[in-house]
């Protein structure tokens, strides 16, 4: 059976969305950040990287949210989670969740964890300064180039949808104009409203 390891407001959600909505039968372990447990030997057993997600399956560990979330969709291909048989769309699919991971997930972590980057206290406040404008023209380029609709890649829900859902839930804390991304908000309403992804805001809620 697989295994997620997750972090209640991570980046997971967006794996624990997928496996919900594939109808996977999967056990979902909570680490505690607050108790530094992803950084505990148990854990760094599983992920070296101390970091979640982390999905356990029967050949081995996967980790990063493109990796776990592609394996999701290729391993049950009734859900229709990304258009696994046409090698040109997948990649578009990839390319959007590689953006998110790359680009947009390490611009929002300059505002609480910059220290990853500098040592330099300035150094780390103009990183943190810097977070509403780098997270803003990111979410701009998704606003007005990226997102189809009414889901990311048009009219078909793919895992690139809880991947953006969730890296959005992160956008009023990083100081973002949220009325200059209305398609962006339309898109986090829809999402919320998908059965899956109340399921396993749940799971991760009771974890908590």
């Amino acid at each position: 059976m697989l295994k997620l390891y997750f972090s209640p407001g991570s980046c997971a959600l967006a794996a624990h969305i997928a496996l919900e909505e594939a109808g996977a039968t999967y056990e979902a372990v909570r680490l505690n950040f607050a108790q530094d447990e992803q950084r505990k030997p148990a854990y760094l057993n599983v992920n070296p990287k101390g970091r979640v997600p982390a999905l356990v399956t029967d050949q081995g560990i996967i980790t990063e949210n493109p990796a776990i979330l592609a394996y999701v969709a290729q391993s049950f291909p009734a859900a229709k989670l990304a258009p696994v048989n046409d090698p040109f769309a997948f990649a578009r699919v990839q390319a959007f969740t590689s953006y998110l991971c790359s680009t947009v997930h390490v611009a929002h972590a300059h505002r609480r964890r910059a220290y990853r980057w500098a040592d330099d206290p300035a150094a780390i406040e103009a990183m943190q300064k810097k977070v509403p404008q780098s997270v803003g023209d990111a979410y701009a380029l998704i606003e007005d180039g990226m997102l189809a609709g009414p889901w990311v890649m048009g009219e078909t829900y793919t895992i690139c949808d809880p991947y953006l859902f969730t890296v959005s839930g992160w956008l009023a804390g990083d100081g973002v104009d949220l009325t200059k991304l209305p398609r962006v908000m339309e898109h986090n309403k829809r999402m919320s409203e998908r059965p899956a992804v109340k399921r396993a805001i749940a799971q991760q809620s009771a974890a908590a």
